[in-house]
């Protein structure tokens, strides 16, 4: 695994910024395990997340999608439990779903539920939380579309926000998209954090940003 590191680590000039277009290229390049490599974008932002009015966070679709199979649960009721299953939600349920959670059970991606369910949901939310899977009005998860909401995950939105290192992760798609597609997710995530700046934030907002491959090493990108 060290010789292999190696060898794509050698592909990368650690000296160097690269374009967005070059780091979309040489982050396939690198991206040389037996599997199909996630690929992630890291960028730094100028911001103080402790600060209420600095927060950072939101959702994107990005255009050529995750290349992930997500597991969706909804917990809802009557018509809105309906449709969830009719729109092929892998989980549905209400009560006896949040029991089988605070139970342990966590084999779902994203968790989407009505408003009029969040007394229920909220009995989780200290298994959700810590596990970035509690609803949120925020990311569209707690929501009266339920169509809407499971179409958009579907088709590939992605939820963004900083970390307590003012720093924001998050996923671009798989090598096999090639340079292309993995450049368009890119840029909608780059668009979306540029729109997100909050009024408060000073001095300059991009600070560090940087793409990967799940074995790969890290490739700085101009901002």
């Amino acid at each position: 695994m060290a010789k292999r590191y190696n060898q794509v680590a050698s592909l990368v000039d650690n000296t160097k910024v690269y374009t967005p277009e070059e780091a979309t290229k040489l982050v396939v390049e690198t991206a040389k395990a037996k599997f199909d490599e996630t690929i992630e974008l890291h960028v730094k932002l100028g911001v103080d997340g402790s600060q209420a009015d600095q927060q950072v966070r939101g959702t994107v679709v990005l255009p050529a999608g995750t290349g992930k199979k997500v597991r969706i649960l909804v917990i809802a009721k009557g018509p809105n439990a309906d449709l969830a299953t009719k729109l092929g939600a892998e989980f549905v349920g209400a009560e006896d779903v949040v029991a089988k959670i605070m139970g342990g059970w966590l084999d779902f991606d994203v968790c989407i539920t009505t408003p009029d369910m969040m007394g229920v949901v909220g009995r989780a939310a200290k298994v959700l939380g810590p596990k970035g899977l509690m609803p949120n009005p925020k990311s569209g998860t707690v929501t009266t579309n339920i169509e809407k909401a499971i179409n958009d995950v579907r088709a590939g939105k992605v939820e963004y926000r900083l970390d307590k290192n003012n720093i924001v992760h998050c996923p671009i798609g798989k090598a096999s998209f090639g340079a292309e597609k993995l450049l368009q997710n890119y840029q909608a995530i780059i668009g979306a954090l540029t729109a997100a700046k909050p009024a408060s934030s000073k001095g300059t907002y991009f600070r560090s940003i940087s793409l990967s491959s799940t074995m790969g090493p890290g490739i700085k990108v101009q901002g």
